[in-house]
């Protein structure tokens, strides 16, 4: 019994350093992605105010 529940948690282990990384790595091409949109937005506002 304890030898299975020592796998189980190494899998789970694994499991969530990996999501980590994933949602690490998703946040901050999400962060980049609402900088560059934004910056854009920026820019265009003066072609429009006259």
């Amino acid at each position: 019994m304890d030898e299975h529940t020592y796998k189980v948690l190494g899998g789970t282990g694994g499991l969530n350093i990996a999501f980590g990384v994933i949602s690490i790595v998703a946040g901050i091409a999400t962060g980049v992605l609402l900088i560059i949109s934004g910056a854009k937005l920026l820019g265009s506002r003066k072609r429009i105010i006259i």
